[in-house]
């Protein structure tokens, strides 16, 4: 079974006592991280890799068991690239693009959600959560025999939080007793039943769905090709709506709508997993039964991620329905859009208040997500007779007009979110393509040798296009480095037409995480300085 695989792996960061331990007074961290889930395991690679020195505090004492999220997104690998970790990701994964839709035993229609060329990754990979989660570890462990100040301890569990103007205390549990530490930061990356987020007494804004959904992960050998697959009304009559996604290792995913008033304890005994099962697959399909459990739609957020010294992240400040993979994805645009921000405020190069943007950014992402999620349920689940009419219809019409399909809505999947209108923008003089306007994650694209990502790396670059930039700047302890590219190269045709469309030439001021923060025709140091003021959250900059 799934869980036995991982169980010689499970033990990754077991107790040990740790110096800290003995000292007469509390110790204190630039920055403790609560959670050893993916998101904290990313926050602490991110911060790490910076030279940030990071402690990571988690309950347990290794990964968890069951495969719980499973779809990783284009952007997720990116993110992972620059860690490190996305190569051994994406060898792992099972990648797919190409989605079909059924409606009863008819496909209504079939999408791809990479169809042009010219990407390092793929749209999706299918990953157990696990896995995603020991890559990251890895990860950690690498860096960490290169340097990077990174400590995991397990079985240190958080008990209390005492956040000062200047610092958080904390009482931490362990199995030889408790002991106090101090954090200049503390991240809450403790999952949805956030015990950080009761302690200070937070609470979510947003919506329970009620209806319920059972997950059952099997291993089978099938010749189902590589695709997402959605049934609403599924002939098979195993459930109000149907999803099926293959994962590594001949596991399958698949969920099962059950309904609110379903009794879940029934529902999880193994015959009656199995006859939905065999309903769907034939009673002739042979599988183990790997993993189970069921699930409620949440979608829900903090007002805001950021109260002091304490931030959160992932699923403590924000929960989504599983359909559209918003979950691990939008987590890992936490990490993204904080590590960058975090590090240059412990490392003196920002102020403080550059950390409310994080807040301000992935409260915005948080909101769309949302939107999407909610459209996405209320789609899925029709709670009134108009709205169950609205939704068979479009699936009726979908099966035969193109302009009906926009409208089917079996979970809008994850993409990057775009930072209009926020307060780190600077000019936009580019009339240029809209995918890569300010405030929009960089749409990758192959330039000689490898691909534009890659090459922008984890630094403020300048990208100029048609027109030299220097080639490394510091301004203000910040340094920016210059990329300058002969937009006739031929090669070079796709990045054009993302970042150019009809315009002659173009500089772009692109963040650590890979949003543009401005864009201009024609080259000006002032312009850079004031747009790299804006973006770290400086009221100005001056050359050195």
């Amino acid at each position: 079974m799934l869980q036995d695989r991982y169980s010689l792996a499970f033990k990754l960061y077991p107790y040990a006592r740790s110096a800290d331990q003995d000292k007469p007074k509390a110790a204190r961290h630039p920055v403790i991280v609560m959670g050893a889930g993916p998101i904290g395991l990313a926050t602490a690679l991110d911060l790490g890799r910076q030279g940030v020195p990071v402690l990571v505090l988690d309950d347990h004492e290794g990964i968890g068991k069951g495969s719980r999220a499973i779809c990783f997104s284009k952007r997720t690998l990116e993110i992972a690239d620059r860690y490190g970790c996305g190569s051994a990701m994406l060898d792992k994964g099972v990648v797919w693009s190409v989605g079909k839709v059924f409606h009863d035993d008819r496909q209504v229609f079939e999408f791809n959600l990479l169809p042009e060329d010219g990407h390092r990754n793929p749209a999706f990979i299918n990953l157990q959560q696990p896995y995603f989660e020991r890559f990251l570890f890895e990860q950690i462990q690498t860096e960490i025999a290169k340097g990077a100040p990174i400590e995991i301890r397990g079985r240190n569990r958080v008990e209390t939080v005492t956040p000062n103007a200047d610092r958080v205390a904390l009482t931490v549990q362990t199995p030889e007793g408790s002991y106090q530490l101090e954090a200049d930061w503390l991240i809450g990356c403790d999952g949805a039943n956030s015990p950080l987020r009761g302690m200070m007494g937070l609470d979510f804004e947003g919506r329970v769905f009620k209806d319920s959904f059972l997950i059952a992960d099997i291993r089978m050998l099938a010749d189902y090709p590589t695709e997402r697959w959605f049934w609403f009304e599924p002939h098979f009559k195993s459930g109000a709506s149907a999803l099926m996604h293959r994962q590594p290792d001949d596991i399958w995913r698949i969920d099962f709508q059950i309904g609110w008033d379903a009794d879940r304890k029934e529902e999880l005994k193994e015959d009656n997993i199995r006859k939905r099962l065999d309903a769907m697959l034939g009673d002739d399909v042979e599988y183990e039964l790997v993993w189970s459990s069921i699930y409620t739609f949440q979608c829900k957020r903090m007002e805001k991620f950021r109260h002091g010294r304490v931030i959160f992240a992932g699923d403590s400040a924000h929960q989504v329905s599983p359909f559209g993979a918003r979950g691990a994805n939008s987590g890992m645009q936490d990490v993204d859009n904080l590590g960058w921000k975090l590090g240059l405020v412990v490392q003196g190069k920002a102020p403080e208040s550059l950390l409310d943007s994080y807040s301000e950014e992935r409260v915005y992402g948080a909101e769309e997500n949302i939107r999407n999620s909610t459209r996405s349920t209320d789609f899925i689940t029709p709670k009134s007779k108009n709205s169950y009419c609205f939704r068979n219809a479009v699936l009726d019409l979908s099966e035969r007009f193109e302009f009906a399909r926009p409208f089917v809505n079996s979970g809008r999947l994850s993409v990057p979110c775009t930072y209009d209108g926020l307060s780190l923008n600077g000019s936009d003089a580019v009339t240029g393509p809209a995918r890569s306007r300010v405030g929009s994650a960089c749409p990758d694209a192959p330039v000689a040798g490898g691909y534009l990502l890659d090459m922008l790396g984890t630094e403020f670059v300048l990208l100029g296009l048609g027109m030299d930039v220097p080639k490394r700047q510091e301004i203000d302890g910040i340094i920016v480095k210059g990329i300058t590219l002969d937009i006739n190269d031929p090669s070079l045709e796709l990045l054009r037409a993302r970042y150019l469309g009809t315009a002659p030439q173009a500089v772009y001021l692109i963040r650590p995480d890979q949003h543009v923060a401005a864009r201009w025709t024609t080259y000006d140091d002032n312009d850079v300085a004031s747009a790299l003021a804006r973006a770290c959250g400086k009221e100005e900059l001056c050359l050195a």
